[in-house]
Formats: C-alpha cells, sequence, structure tokens
C-alpha cells in the first residue's frame, strides 16, 4: 500500500481519490464590490442563488445536451471528461443529458438511462467529481415517447430531422409509447398509445429513476416536460387525443406531469431542490386551432410552486416537424420574462432559468442583472427588467468550456480559477 506524505495542500473531502481542494470553488467572485476601472458591482450572474439548501456560486448552469454516447444506459468516460471539463471551469451547476427512466423511453439506443441500480455507479463517477471540483450536479430525467426510437443525429443526412433505429441497430421500433397513436414525423417509429396502466407505471419509474439519482449522489433533478419528449405529449391537444382522464381539458393533459412531480418529490429528500423543464409553446399557432402555448405555461407554472417545484427552466419547441418557431437572438429569453412575470404579479415564488442563444457574457449578464448600471426589476424608462434567475448554456460550453471563465473577464469580474490552472488566468485588462 502506498502512503502519500502530507502536504500543505487539502484534499478534496468527501470523494474517493486526491485532488486538491477548489475553496472557494471555481467561478466565485472574489469581492463583491469587483473593481474594473469604472467602480461598478459584482453583477448578478456573478452572485450566489440559493435554491433550498443548494447554494450555486454563480449563475450559471449547463444545459442537458444529449451525447448519444451511453453503453446501454450507462455513462462513461467520454462523458466523465465531456462534463468534467465544463464542471472544473467554474460553471455553478452542471445538468447531465436526458436520461431514461425506462428502457424504451431512450431517444436512441446511445441514451442515458436511470432504470436500473447498474446505471448508478457510472454517474456517481461522474457526481463524485464535480462535487470534487466545490461544483453541484443535476440529472433530467426523461422519457423520449414517440420520438424514441432514432438514430444517433450524425446519422441522418439533415441534422434535427431523426429517422428511427430499427431492431438490428438496437432500437424498439414496435415498442414506442404515446398519449395517442401519432407520429412525429414519416422517419419516425409508429408509436402505441399508452394504457392507464402503462401510465400509472411510468409515474413509478419515474420515481425509482428519482431515488436512483439520490443515491448516485445529485443535488438536484430536473424533469423533462419538453422538447416534444413524452411529458410534452401529453401536454399538448395536438399530440393527446385521449378521452380518459390524462386527455381533453388542462387540467386532464397536465394530470401526468403532475402525479410525476409528486412521486419524485416524495421520494427526493426536502432538502433538494426539483426543476422542471418545458416547452412554452410549440409554436403551431399559425394553424388557428389548440395547441400548447404560453398562456397554458403561464397556468401550469402558477402551479408548480405548491406542488414543491423550485425553478422552472423554460425552453420552447419540439413538438411537431410543422413549428413555425419565430426565431430571434431573444425568443426563448423573452417567453421566460413572460412567465416569471406573470408567476410573480400571481404572488407565487419560483425562479426561472432561461435557455436559448446565450453565447456572449454580455447576453448571460442582461438575463439575470437587477440592480447594476441602472439595471432594475421592473420596466421604467432607462432600465431593464429581470429576465430570469439563472442562465442555462447548451452548445457555448461545447466551443468553450471555460465560458464561465472568459465571461467574468470580459465583464471585469475577478473570479477564482482552478489552482492548476491559475497561471494561465488572463492579466486584467487583457484583450480576449
Amino acid at each position: 500500500m502506498t502512503v502519500r506524505k502530507l502536504t500543505a495542500t487539502v484534499a478534496a473531502p468527501g470523494v474517493p481519490f486526491f485532488t486538491p481542494a477548489q475553496d472557494p470553488p471555481v467561478g466565485t467572485a472574489l469581492n463583491t464590490d469587483n473593481d474594473n476601472g469604472a467602480g461598478t458591482k459584482t453583477p448578478t450572474v456573478f452572485t450566489p442563488l440559493k435554491l433550498r439548501s443548494l447554494t450555486l456560486q454563480n449563475r450559471f448552469a449547463v444545459s442537458p445536451m444529449c451525447m448519444y454516447s451511453a453503453d446501454d444506459g450507462h455513462l462513461t468516460d467520454f462523458h466523465l471528461v465531456h462534463l468534467g471539463a465544463m464542471a472544473m471551469r467554474g460553471v455553478a451547476l452542471t445538468i447531465f443529458e436526458a436520461t431514461s427512466v425506462t428502457p424504451n423511453g431512450r431517444i436512441s439506443p446511445e441514451d442515458s438511462g436511470l432504470w436500473t441500480d447498474s446505471q448508478i455507479a457510472p454517474l456517481k463517477r461522474i457526481v463524485d467529481f464535480i462535487h470534487s471540483q466545490g461544483q453541484k450536479a443535476g440529472i433530467q430525467l426523461a422519457h423520449a415517447g414517440r420520438k424514441a426510437s432514432t438514430v444517433a443525429p450524425w446519422h441522418t443526412q439533415s441534422r434535427g430531422h431523426g429517422e428511427a433505429a430499427t431492431a438490428a441497430q438496437g432500437g424498439w421500433p414496435d415498442n414506442v409509447w404515446a398519449p395517442s397513436a401519432i407520429k412525429f414525423s414519416p422517419k419516425f417509429p409508429q408509436p402505441k398509445e399508452m394504457t392507464v396502466s402503462e401510465v400509472e407505471g411510468l409515474v413509478d419509474s419515474f420515481a425509482k429513476a428519482a431515488s436512483r439519482a439520490v443515491s448516485a449522489g445529485f443535488d438536484t433533478i430536473e424533469i423533462h416536460a419538453a422538447h416534444g419528449y413524452l411529458l410534452t405529449e401529453f401536454l399538448s391537444p395536438i399530440t393527446n387525443k385521449r378521452t380518459d382522464q390524462y386527455g381533453g381539458s388542462f387540467e386532464n393533459r397536465t394530470r401526468l406531469l403532475v402525479d410525476v412531480i409528486k412521486a419524485t418529490r416524495a421520494v427526493i429528500p426536502e432538502t433538494m431542490p426539483l426543476l422542471v423543464r418545458i416547452s412554452a409553446t410549440e409554436w403551431m399557432e399559425w394553424t388557428g386551432g389548440e395547441s400548447w402555448d404560453l398562456a397554458q405555461s403561464i397556468r401550469l407554472a402558477k402551479l408548480l410552486p405548491d406542488l414543491g417545484v423550485d425553478l422552472l427552466d423554460v425552453s420552447s419547441a419540439g413538438n411537431n416537424a410543422e413549428q413555425r418557431m419565430q426565431i430571434t437572438p431573444t425568443v426563448q429569453i423573452d417567453l421566460a420574462s413572460e412567465i416569471r412575470d406573470a408567476v410573480r404579479a400571481a404572488g407565487k415564488t419560483l425562479l426561472i432559468g432561461a435557455v436559448g442563444f446565450v453565447n456572449t457574457a454580455e447576453i448571460a449578464r442582461r438575463v439575470v442583472q437587477t440592480d447594476d448600471e441602472g439595471l432594475v426589476d421592473v420596466d421604467g424608462e432607462h432600465g431593464q427588467k429581470t429576465k430570469a434567475d439563472l442562465v442555462l448554456v447548451a452548445r457555448q460550453f461545447l466551443k468553450e468550456p471555460e465560458f464561465v471563465l472568459r465571461a467574468a473577464h470580459q465583464l471585469g469580474v475577478e473570479v477564482k480559477w482552478p489552482l492548476q490552472y491559475g497561471r494561465a488566468a488572463w492579466a486584467k485588462g487583457e484583450k480576449l
């Protein structure tokens, strides 16, 4: 047995390997009156955010991103490097990709899963590493519904247009679930309408997966009810044509999501925050018929605090191949802002996360800013209202795993760097 000599370096606590403790965590603003030459205070995006017992040192989170690289639902060393690279460079919360609660709920045969205990250990290994860096880890629990059993996007001619994975490719095209037997598009599998027993069993599957996530050491859980996957399909009157207790009225179409939230909340610690992601609209208003839209998202959002949800992660689209999304640089951020305003006006307490096209430090700053440089929490002639409480970033982290550190430098905020990388920190005022 090798005995490591004692040194002045303090080890990170609670992990089964040695690495220096990052105290405070990387990405922490090192003073609250950050003097960048103009005497400005630290922007809100680099101030702490509290969710129940969880405190994030800044307002950046890794948005869940499917990597199509798991082995029968088990994460691998690829995911350790992929997720660890962002966590060690200062992002406060890393949310793991959509993780299916049943085998047939994966988008592709290579998706992450948490339907069996053997999938806990690979997840825990990555969570341990993230914790060793002083950061927090979350997991998005999901079921792909009628968009399941498709091949990874690099196998298709046009990215974003899926093709069915056959049984020979490891798929399950004959066992794809949906609220109603309506295909997403011609190349997707033909789904089966779920029985009431299968719907009730799915709620139990979410609860069991949530319990496994707790065992893996996650700090928070997000329920995926966006992007046209199963819970979204139940919400939408276009994809949900059921005539039982899970279809028809708003109350019936939201019943499955509400049941999943309740079942998840019941098996996780009271101190653990619970997140939900929705598509605020499916962008089908152009048809003139009823669809899932912003008004219904606001109505749903007002219910969430009483169900024990702490943060609503607002995205949009994904439920219809014929959607007509109105793309602007702030389209999804603006949807989040409208929901936030409506929830607060109703006297409810619910944090809001914004995602989409967050690719510069200035955009990140403006999303959550509350009291700096004339930006205030209400509309005003010289100000801008706060749009969200947390910034979720996806593709920019793939381009720049150090996006948090780069944003801090560009905003003139002195933050903690990784101990091992300190010699590479940009000099004050250095042009990037």
